[in-house]
């Protein structure tokens, strides 16, 4: 087996085995048979010169407490039949992150139809992106404030949108900063069927993009793509003409950010799960992706710990990690440590998804009888990452 970059004449292979993997419709996107800028796509031949396996690299940066953190998001990952179980996806990824890692990157997440393969590779389950469904009607309702302006928003307003997106993103962990060229190269179109937009003095202060759906009976469902604001005012705004849609679409869908603004005026305790993406992370390189995030002002002190990686080998060894005034670096130190912590254990704390204790009992970080595991929740430091984008 052989793996490598594939090439604009390898494209058409490509699309065909993910279209059996995923059963994809037969009608390809223009994008899939010509290079696309901001990814690497890998693919697996064998000795015949097949292509057996795929996978991309996707160049995302990732928001972490203020600091944009270069990511190699993984998707497209596809195995032909004939050849699964013989290693073909692990030596995908381990050339991905290789690449990955040559391209300065840190981090990594994806999002898995089975994890058992990327464990072993080293990601591990760190959070699920929510679908659910609420009864429209039961959206609060209230009298419009009347020094907030409402209106349908235009492709014209869609720089004033995504600076609001950032603004409500970039001091949480793990959302995608929607900048690069993978987003550059978007359709600059509107997002869905609408955009309600929620102004104060001229200034964006909150905003829903949504897909109408079909019908207005019983089953009719509106769909919110993303709806987002940066005040408490703002956000009662959007969910009351969100509401204002219950005669016609009884039920109102959408990705709740947890303890935003807009989820905490919503009845989530009457939500129906509709769908749940379970996402993994892993770090691409382990001291790159703690000195390139930002770190709690408040967190301050050192920890020694041994790092197992199955796959990125440059990660191996006895780091000292020390967090300090808003920043953190890890540098390598001679000797064993205490704390034996394996790479998935890593990606817990750094995303924030566990504590110390909690990866110990799940058999990721071994320590000495009597030493307490608890120092290496300094790694965790910062609180939990979220994800708000499927790919």
């Amino acid at each position: 087996m052989h793996v490598r970059e594939l090439t604009a004449d390898d494209l058409d292979a490509a699309w065909e085995l993910g279209r059996f993997a995923f059963g994809s419709d037969a009608q390809r996107p223009a994008s899939a048979s010509a290079p696309v800028p901001g990814l690497t796509r890998y693919g697996a031949f064998d000795d015949a010169g097949r292509l057996v396996g795929k996978a991309v690299d996707l160049h995302h940066d990732q928001w972490w407490s203020g600091r944009a953190v270069p990511a190699a998001d993984v998707g497209g990952v596809a195995v032909a039949p004939e050849a699964r179980g013989r290693g073909v996806a692990r030596a995908l990824l381990t050339a991905l992150l290789r690449g990955a890692r040559d391209r300065q990157a840190a981090i990594s997440a994806l999002y898995p139809t089975v994890s058992a393969p990327y464990r072993a590779c080293g990601w591990e389950a760190a959070g699920v992106l929510r679908t659910v469904d609420l009864a429209t009607a039961a959206l609060p309702r209230h009298r419009p404030a009347s020094h907030l302006t409402v209106r349908a928003g235009t492709v014209a307003d869609l720089p004033a949108v995504g600076a609001l997106y950032e603004r409500v993103t970039r001091h949480r962990n793990g959302l995608l900063t929607r900048r690069g060229e993978l987003f550059d190269a978007a359709d600059r179109g509107l997002p869905g069927d609408g955009v309600t937009l929620v102004e104060a003095d001229g200034e964006l202060v909150g905003y829903a993009t949504w897909q109408r759906g079909r019908g207005y009976g019983a089953d009719s469902v509106l769909t919110v793509d993303e709806a987002l604001a940066v005040t408490a005012e703002a956000a009662r705004e959007l969910v009351g003409v969100l509401g204002s849609w219950a005669s016609v679409a009884p039920t109102l869908r959408l990705c709740p950010l947890d303890g935003d603004a807009v989820s905490v005026h919503l009845p989530l305790e009457s939500a129906r799960e509709h769908e749940r993406d379970l996402w993994m992370h892993r770090p691409v390189d382990v001291a790159r992706a703690v000195s390139a995030r930002g770190w709690p002002a408040h967190a301050r002190g050192a920890v020694d710990f041994h790092l197992t990686d199955p796959l990125a080998d440059w990660n191996n060894g006895t780091w000292r990690l020390a967090v300090a005034d808003g920043a953190a670096e890890l540098t390598r130190v001679g000797g064993e440590a205490d704390l034996r912590l394996d790479v998935r254990g890593f990606a817990l704390l750094y995303a924030g998804a566990a504590l110390a204790r909690s990866v110990a009992q799940a058999g990721l970080l071994h320590h000495s009888p009597g030493v307490d595991p608890g120092a290496l929740d300094l790694l965790a430091s910062g609180g939990p990452a979220q994800l708000l984008d499927y790919f």
